[in-house]
């Protein structure tokens, strides 16, 4: 091989991004003080799908807490982690490789409001989506629910901070925060959440799924967490992790008994797998 050819070779190579995992660890984002109860589930399924796939792989946090935006970011470049669970959408199908296998079975759709516990009986008559329209939602302002919400004509009022979500929920900003049926009890907990409670009248469902994504450039990972989800799904050992997690927010969520008013998910990719009953929670 010619010495011009050989050197830009070489050049190409140790200019090339690490894949992280390579070095036995795989990395995700490492929560924030007081949210440390979020990524508890999403890791047990994720070790779950390791072990079924044989994998040897030790799940470690990043260095720094990282926020969603930033993780997506990182793992799109190939910086600081492997992996990263979120809602998906459009763009994020994108940019990164989606496991289309829904870790909240669809739940991340059915959402509950907190609203100001002086104002329990605030969405008591609400039964379509123009009663809706008379009320404004909190919302992260790079979440993809803002987006499917605005989409709807409902008005949304945003924060680059999660934890100033709940001080502008207090102080009247916006009428309703929703939530993921699998995520609003433990919320209560937050600091900034006293005087904040789950309304009981309403639930709003729109289709979406919280999936595993990796970067382009790491496929062989993806696929091994694939195969690993399916050995687990074909078991039954995935449902029983789901259950033994969140079957408790269920009960207390009496999706049954709530008025469901159904939204449509203009960011819905269309691979999305919803022919697969088995995906999918159903009330």
């Amino acid at each position: 091989m010619p010495t011009r050819r050989l050197s830009w070779l070489l050049a190409l190579l140790l200019s090339a991004p690490p894949c992280l995992a390579a070095d036995g660890v795989l990395r995700y984002p490492r929560a924030s003080v007081g949210e440390e109860f979020r990524p508890v589930y999403p890791l047990a399924q994720l070790q779950l799908a390791l072990d079924k796939a044989g994998s040897s792989l030790r799940i470690v946090p990043s260095d720094q807490p990282m926020e969603q935006q930033r993780a997506l970011l990182g793992l799109e470049h190939g910086e600081s982690v492997d992996v990263v669970w979120t809602m998906t959408s459009i763009e994020r199908e994108r940019r990164l490789l989606p496991v289309r296998i829904p870790l909240d079975k669809g739940l991340f759709g059915w959402r509950l409001a907190l609203v100001r516990a002086d104002r329990p009986q605030l969405l008591g008559e609400v039964r379509t989506l123009a009663d809706l329209r008379h009320l404004s939602a909190g919302q992260g302002h790079d979440w993809p629910d803002t987006q499917i919400l605005r989409s709807l004509g409902l008005p949304v009022e945003t924060s680059s901070s999660y934890d100033s979500l709940f001080l502008m929920l207090h102080a009247g900003r916006f009428d309703y925060f929703p939530r993921s049926v699998l995520e609003i009890d433990a919320e209560l907990q937050h600091p900034n959440a006293a005087g904040l409670a789950v309304d009981r009248h309403l639930v709003l469902h729109y289709p979406t799924a919280l999936y595993f994504f990796f970067s382009p450039d790491d496929p062989q990972l993806a696929e091994t967490v694939r195969q690993g989800l399916e050995l687990a799904i074909a078991d039954g050992s995935f449902e029983r992790l789901f259950r033994q997690y969140h079957g408790a927010d269920l009960a207390r969520a009496g999706l049954e008994r709530r008025h469901i008013i159904a939204l449509d998910n203009a960011l819905l990719p269309a691979q999305t797998p919803l022919q697969r009953r088995e995906l999918w929670y159903r009330p």
